[in-house]
């Protein structure tokens, strides 16, 4: 048993030694301990969570109701020719593990909604993750993650863009140029009910047009990797950056 888990810890030792090198023993230490739960696991969420893993988040908590659908694999992490027609965060958990298989990875195929709320138990994490697309959820995850001590932290839209240069970071309510960040302060203004704190958003304030109709089959808006990654990759830095 003991000589396991020497061979657990020598191998995590190895895989995070760069990063080791450059935030130090104390950081790698308090970043291991980190509880990180990130609700929507698509072409945002899926890059958060390698992120969080590859930098050395060991308690992750992954949720999504979807499955992997052949109009995913052009942005998400897990979204292969293989792996069509698999629970998303299933296919998730097993891309993190061949990363760091000591790593505790909690994969829940759920939704996030006023029926499901209480049952995530958002207050026991560190950190909270939002990457959910429906306004009505999303907006409700914001009052609910912002009652927490938890650090909370949100995607705006990352569709419709193509210019990595234009994606940044702002406090919520000084987010300029993106439709989804309006409309959630019109809902909040609407319902009289607001975030319980300020909180970091990635966005973007490109906005494209489609170039050819929507499908009625699949009504999301035209996306890319390139732009959805680094929303994803920078709410992860939010997150390593807070805790070092």
């Amino acid at each position: 048993m003991e000589s396991e888990l020497n061979k657990h810890m020598a191998l995590y030792q190895a895989i995070f030694r760069r990063s080791e090198l450059l935030l130090g023993e104390e950081a790698m230490c308090r970043i291991g301990e980190k509880r990180v739960i990130i609700f929507g696991v698509g072409g945002v969420g899926s890059w958060c969570a390698e992120s969080l893993v590859r930098s050395g988040i060991k308690h992750l908590t992954i949720v999504d109701s979807d499955r992997v659908c052949i109009t995913n694999i052009n942005r998400q992490l897990m979204a292969t020719t293989k792996t069509v027609g698999q629970v998303k965060v299933d296919a998730l958990k097993e891309r993190l593990l061949s990363i760091n298989p000591s790593a505790e990875i909690n994969a829940l195929q759920q939704i996030f909604t006023a029926e499901t709320a209480e049952s995530f138990d958002i207050g026991s994490y560190d950190y909270i993750i939002d990457a959910i697309d429906s306004l009505k959820d999303k907006a409700l995850l914001i009052l609910m993650a912002t009652q927490t001590d938890a650090k909370f932290y949100s995607s705006m839209g990352a569709a419709l863009k193509l210019d990595p240069t234009r994606i940044k970071t702002a406090e919520f309510w000084k987010v300029q140029g993106d439709p989804l960040a309006r409309a959630l302060r019109k809902h909040f203004k609407r319902d009289g009910k607001y975030p319980g704190h300020k909180f970091q958003c990635v966005y973007s304030d490109e906005l494209l047009e489609n170039k050819m109709p929507i499908d009625p089959d699949d009504k999301g808006n035209g996306s890319i990797v390139h732009i959805t990654a680094i929303f994803g990759f920078m709410l992860a830095a939010l997150v390593i950056q807070d805790i070092r």
